[in-house]
Formats: structure tokens, sequence, C-alpha cells
């Protein structure tokens, strides 16, 4: 295979979902293998890529299979099969080179030769605010042509599937595609609903049943609606809101993860190396299906040989509320929106810590050098670990299991998913 075919083949092998939708009707598709590990498919094991790093950040690949070990949920397991990916280190570009925000980055010759490793910058066009996309879009094309290496093949995407650049080696349409990038307001709301309420509210409303929550959703309506005189009408409003919000928070995750999931199996058919970066500003993973969502693209992604890095683009964020949003609404119920966009913003974090500790990737946040973020996590790790163990013994009943690696060598830390959920039986048809 020659270098011109790759571009078209890959975009083929890559295409981003037309619609979000179509993603979450494709999850239950199985990843085409790549690389050189084979999965058994058709056994009920548990896969942990573990990164393991020394004293100086470095990766290595020294350990033996008897110098980890795997506890589920505290109990110690045989570890069945024992895989250390070994990926060649990229050239970068020395600091200090970055390219200019006005000239645009002239692409190097390439070799003629196939690709060694390929990189999706798949930014969260669902999430992320005109401001913060704005401030992503600036660091991505400084940063993008002169942060990739003569063997590696790029694309830009969009987690709403709008934007596609396909897999290239050129940065101008890699560029492109960035400036294109607009907010999708698929589920957000507006904020200037009656009462304004966002999806951590809605669910401490309806599935925790919080009676504070609840209280606070009441006043807001008092406030906001004037001409609603009876605290029992108020009443009926708030819980209506928090269904409605509960219904396009829940369907925003579920779409945003199967767009996770999707570009992980595409990225599944190409060869070499593959890194999806995730630039995101994070959404919220609250409920049991989300979580185990999240964990299967964990499980399609170790299967796949994928390694999933993110970049927050909030930088550093600012958490309160600002006085806009205050409005008229009583203190009781201003105090207890600032300590839920407090806790919402923190939890946002979680998406994108998880999937890069369970993938082996970086995880960039807390700074607003989004540039310096661009490098990074473009500079995948040299070593990966893979272990397997067996899940035979597990009831399948979709609970959730904590998992911890431990290394016998002192002065080592590891990265490796946090846990798994248990497959549920298939449904006997009737």
């Amino acid at each position: 295979m020659n270098v011109r075919q790759l571009p078209t083949i890959a975009l083929f092998c890559l295409s981003v979902i037309s619609s979000p939708h179509t993603a979450a009707q494709q999850t239950n598709e199985a990843p085409t293998q790549g690389g050189t590990y084979t999965f058994k498919s058709n056994v009920n094991v548990v896969l942990v890529p573990v990164l393991v790093r020394d004293k100086q950040g470095r990766a290595g690949g020294n350990l033996k299979r008897e110098d980890l070990q795997v506890f589920d949920n505290d109990k110690p397991q045989v570890i069945s099969a024992f895989t250390i990916q070994t990926r060649a280190k990229a050239e970068r570009v020395p600091n200090g080179t970055r390219s200019s925000p006005v000239d645009p980055v002239v692409p190097s010759p390439r070799p003629p030769s196939a690709p060694e490793r390929f990189i999706v910058f798949l930014f969260d066009d669902m999430h992320l605010t005109l401001g913060d996309l704005a401030q992503a879009q600036k660091a991505g094309t400084r940063i993008l042509g002169a942060s990739l290496a003569d063997t590696d093949m790029a694309a830009v995407a969009s987690l709403s599937g709008k934007i596609n650049s396909g897999l290239t080696t050129d940065g101008f349409p890699l560029q492109d595609a960035i400036m294109k990038l607009q907010p999708q307001n698929l589920y957000r709301t507006t904020g200037s609903e009656c009462p304004p309420m966002d999806y951590y509210h809605a669910d401490l409303i309806e599935n925790k049943h919080n009676s504070n929550a609840l209280e606070a959703a009441i006043q807001e309506v008092m406030s906001c609606s004037p001409g609603v005189q009876l605290r029992d009408t108020a009443q009926r409003l708030a819980e209506s809101a928090a269904v409605q919000t509960l219904v396009a928070g829940e369907q925003d995750v579920q779409v945003s993860l199967a767009s996770l999931k999707e570009n992980v199996r595409k990225m599944a058919a190409l060869p070499g190396q593959r890194t999806l970066m995730l630039v995101s500003p994070g959404f919220l993973t609250l409920t049991t299906q989300a979580l185990a969502d999240e964990s299967q693209i964990m499980d399609a992604a170790a299967e796949a040989n994928v390694t999933i890095s993110a970049l927050d683009a909030r930088g550093l964020y600012v958490s309160e509320i600002d006085a806009s949003e205050r409005g008229g609404s009583s203190s009781f119920s201003t105090r207890l929106k600032s300590e839920y966009r407090r806790n919402s913003v923190s939890l946002n974090e979680n998406v994108m810590a998880e999937l890069a500790a369970g993938t082996g990737g970086t995880y960039f946040h807390n700074s607003n050098d989004l540039e310096a973020g661009f490098e990074r996590l473009t500079a995948a790790p040299e070593y990966l670990y893979l272990l397997e163990f067996s899940a035979g013994n597990v009831k399948q009943n979709g609970s959730y299991h904590r998992l911890k690696v431990k290394v016998n060598q002192d002065g080592l830390t590891l990265q490796s998913r946090k846990g798994y959920f248990a497959p549920k039986p298939p449904r006997k048809k009737k």
C-alpha cells in the first residue's frame, strides 16, 4: 500500500457519523481488529491497559508478567495474557519553534512509506462554549502542524459528526477543519427557561429525590414567573422542568459516549499506532448506564489498541455563578445554585480523566496553555502494558467492579483503569 492510497482508504475507515443519533444506534457493532494483539471476543475476559512511569516520568517497558498483579474488588486475579505494546518515539519540534498564528504551517515532505501513527483530534463541539472553542481553535491551528512527526497522519473531527477532515499528512485541511468548528446546541439549555436548570440539578430532583434541590427550583419558579402565586403550581412546574432537563441530559450523554465509541471502532481498522485526542470541557456521567457505556469504550479501546488522551479546553475555569445568573432568586436558591455549579463543573472532568487513565493516555488540565497541552498529548508513551484476566467466575449482573494494579518494584507509578461493569446476561427471547 502506498501513501497516496492511504488518505482515501483511511477516510473511509474513519468516516465520523453524519449524525450523533446514528452513533447511538451503532454501538453494538464489534470493532475491527488491528495491531498485533488478538482479542478473544468469545471469552469473558477483562482487559487492563497499564502505563508505568519512573520517578522522572518516563514510561518503561522492562517489566514481566510476574512483576504486576491485578485485583478485582480486592481479590487477586491470575493474569492470563500479558502484552507490551512498543511505540516508536516520534521526533518532536523543539520548544520555542511554534508556528506563527498568522503564517500558515507548511507541511514538511513525507517519506514514501506508510505512516506509523494515526491521530484523531476529536473536538467536543456538543459541550464547548463559544469562548472555550475559540481558544482551542487558536491553540490547535498554531501547534497542529508543528507537533506532528513525518510518520504521522492526522484527522480533525467533531463529536457531533458535523466536521471530519479525513486522515491526511497535510496541515492545511486540518487547520481548515478546526476553524470550521461551531458549538452544536443539540441538548443544551439556553438559560432563559423558567426555572433555569441544568442536568446536575435535574438529577438531584428526579433521581436523588433531594428536597433542597426541589425547594430551590420552586423558589426559582416563583422568582422568574411572578404570575405563579400558588406553591403547588410552582412545584408542578419545577418537577416538569426537572423531567425535561433530565431526559435531554441523559440523551446528551448517551449520544456523546456513542460517538466516542464509534470513533474508537473506526480507528480499529487503521494500521500502526492509534491515538484519539479528545478536546472537551467534559460532560456529566451520572447514571449507572453512562458509567457502563464509558467502561465499554475502555474495553473497545483496549481491543483496538487505541490510546485516548484528553485536553480540558476550559483551562483554569471559574466554578462560581456570575451576577447574571443570580437574578431575583432568594439567597437560599442562589447558595444552592453556586454549590451545584461547583459540583457539576468538577464532575465534568471525570469522563476525560477516566478514559485517559483507562487507556494509557494523558489528561491535560488546570492550565491555560492549551498549546502545551496539544504538544504533550501528541507525544504518546513509548510503552504500554496490556493485561488480561478471566472474568468467568464473575456474576453477570451488571455490577461495578473496582480494579487495582500493583507493581513489585519501588519508585514506579502506575496508571490504569479504575474498574469495569460485569456484563449482563443476554435477554432470553420469548
